[in-house]
């Protein structure tokens, strides 16, 4: 009778072995499934950072804090940021009542104001100006003096068609 209860105690140990052994093998599978594909979303966030920071430094190319030989106009002055400065500047033409100086249309729906401003280099700014329904871009030649003062001369504008929105 002992060998018998010896007999089923070491069937039912090697079943219970043989589970937990096809378990883990099971588990081991899927959690490599798992790091596999881990693997390869990591891989593809890389490559779409990689491409995204490619982007970020084309759309950065113009801009006055990214160009070394423009900063180099504004080395005398005391400025911690001259793009900054400038662009407050041209936003206090803003101020004026009526349309902004700068742009060359009389507003219709209101007062042509410049919303967005991009300096490009120790020179040039582009601006966004809008009335709120019409909107169209300008390019600014600028100077900077030694008092801090800034002239901003008009090269060039566009108006845009309203859309049938």
């Amino acid at each position: 009778m002992k060998q018998r209860i010896f007999l089923y105690l070491f069937i039912f140990s090697s079943l219970i072995a043989l589970y937990f052994y096809a378990s883990g093998s099971n588990q081991v599978g899927s959690m490599r499934e798992r790091v596999d594909s881990l693997k390869e979303e990591t891989k593809t966030l890389k490559d779409s950072l990689k491409s995204t920071k490619l982007q970020l430094m084309d759309m950065q190319y113009f801009s006055l804090e990214n160009n070394d030989d423009a900063m180099v106009y504004y080395d005398d002055l005391d400025l911690e940021n001259p793009a900054r400065y400038i662009a407050d500047k041209l936003l206090e033409t803003n101020e004026q009542k009526g349309d902004n100086p700068l742009v060359p249309y009389e507003g219709m729906e209101s007062d042509f104001k410049i919303n967005k401003i991009k300096v490009l280099n120790h020179k040039w700014i582009i601006a966004d100006f809008s009335d709120g329904k019409f909107w169209g871009e300008i390019l600014i030649r600028y100077e900077l003096k030694d008092d801090l003062g800034v002239d901003f001369t008009l090269i060039d504008h566009l108006l845009y068609r309203q859309s049938n929105y």
